[in-house]
């Protein structure tokens, strides 16, 4: 078994259509399976039935994962099913008639454009400053992942058209536009950049030592400005993906065009950031509204008068 699932595991590395992170996440998910087939006396993928399947997830349940991770799960043992038939090791598609737990419908944290602001808005005073201020500025401009901002190379990036070229989730590559702020972010570390890479270096963001910057990183030091620039709450990369997708969908209300920049394959994808406006618009009504707002309710009459 483990022999055929580093072969799925290998051929899903090499094939680009998922992500570094997908594939280690795969990789934990069906190495546990591949565990606990041998304490149920499991030798080999032919072997395992929809039902022995449907335990395991449902001892994954019992054992306190979340709906996220067993969904995961599911669509990991369905892949490399997949792959096994296709490359003739099985016949049959255990995990095909499974279905995964319904996930609770969590509204992911969004920065409002005050806050936002106060996060990028700063005077650097070094170069890894500077780049740190161009990442940010470029993620919140043209709605990038973090993985395709840090995978970027100078060479994708055009300043005066004002584009850069991002490759995406399964390998699509998108054209997006990039605003004046991360323009002139970007500008300034670019030149900033050239003294100290080496020009093999293609990589747009690199560290200190001149290597790509890695994602990590990136977390980490946002993580820590938030904190320099007074924010209470916890602030990642992706808050500033969503910022931008809720920020433009409020001005805009152009649900089709926020699907293309952010690079989304289903428009039911997209569609979260139309509940996220619908409740900006909710709090605006609850503030201004004269029958929205809670009315302070009069002290009691102490002689009981009406």
């Amino acid at each position: 078994m483990k022999t055929a699932l580093d072969g799925f595991l290998a051929e899903l590395a090499r094939n680009g259509r998922h992500s570094p992170h997908t594939v280690a996440a795969y990789r934990r998910d069906l190495t546990a399976l591949c565990a606990w087939c041998a304490l149920q006396g499991i030798s080999a993928w032919p072997e395992l039935t929809t039902a022995q399947l449907q335990l395991w997830l449902a001892e994954g349940h019992d054992g306190g994962l979340n709906p996220r991770t067993l969904a995961r799960r599911l669509s990991a043992v369905r892949t490399l099913y997949r792959h096994l038939r296709r490359t003739g090791q099985v016949h049959h598609l255990p995990a095909q008639a499974l279905r995964a737990p319904r996930r609770a419908h969590r509204l992911p944290a969004v920065l409002d454009p005050d806050t936002t602001a106060r996060l990028l808005e700063d005077i650097p005073q070094t170069p890894l400053q500077w780049r740190d201020r161009a990442l940010y500025e470029l993620i919140y401009s043209s709605g990038l992942r973090l993985s395709e901002a840090v995978g970027l190379d100078v060479a994708d990036l055009d300043l005066v058209a004002g584009e850069v070229r991002v490759l995406g989730k399964g390998g699509r590559m998108r054209q997006v536009p990039v605003g004046r702020k991360a323009r002139e972010a970007l500008g300034t570390w670019l030149a900033l950049r050239a003294p100290s890479v080496p020009p093999t270096q293609t990589a747009l963001f690199v560290n200190h030592r001149g290597a790509r910057l890695g994602a990590r990183s990136v977390q980490r030091l946002l993580a820590q400005r938030a904190i320099t620039q007074g924010l209470a709450q916890h602030i990642h990369p992706h808050m500033l993906r969503h910022a931008f997708a809720t920020h433009l969908l409020e001005s805009s209300g152009d649900l089709r065009a926020v699907q293309e920049l952010l690079g989304h394959q289903r428009l039911s994808t997209t569609q979260i950031y139309t509940h996220l406006d619908f409740q900006h618009l909710t709090q605006v009504y609850d503030r201004a509204h004269p029958r929205a707002r809670r009315q302070a309710q009069p002290p009691p009459d102490p002689d009981g008068m009406q």
